[in-house]
């Protein structure tokens, strides 16, 4: 949350429906060993502030609970990159999560933001699913229409 006169404490914003996978992701990125198959999660409430390092670069993350959705936009002012999570061995998760996908590419506040699309748990799912989840999205009108820089990527959490 910020105004024009409080600068933001994070360089990137993680949202996405509640059990989607946020948290272990963004522990993942940590700490790369720091998550095997006997890790497990419970939901954000609130907010959590992950310090991630990549190639020597250190990168600050904002992970908004799922459950929090309607407050979202309480965290959009001046956000430059967004990772939105989608649990995609949920069909009916899915759905949901489009909806809440769509709702947030409308929003004004966004309009320059790098948006990462994050499909997790692929492998917890069968092999159609991925073309499924696509489809439900409506990933092809989503990349023909937005005007965002929009990104896809497919998470195993293997």
């Amino acid at each position: 949350m910020s105004d024009e006169h409080t600068p933001l404490l994070y360089d990137c914003l993680c949202v996405g429906p509640p059990g989607s996978g946020k948290s272990l992701l963004l522990r993942t990125l940590q700490s790369n060993g720091s998550v095997d198959y006997t890790t497990s999660s419970g939901p954000t409430c609130g907010t959590s502030i992950k310090k991630i390092v990549i190639e020597n670069k250190s990168i600050t993350i904002c992970e908004v609970g799922g459950g929090m959705a309607p407050l979202w936009s309480h965290f959009y002012e001046g956000v430059g990159k967004l990772m939105f999570v989608v649990d995609t061995s949920n069909l009916c998760q899915i759905s949901a999560a489009g909806v809440l996908l769509y709702s947030l590419l409308a929003e004004p506040k966004l309009r320059n933001t790098k948006v990462l699309l994050v499909l997790a748990k692929m492998d917890a799912s069968y092999r159609q699913m991925r073309n499924e989840a696509l489809l439900m999205l409506q990933m092809k009108r989503l990349q023909q229409e937005v005007g965002f820089y929009f990104k896809l990527l497919y998470l195993f959490t293997v």
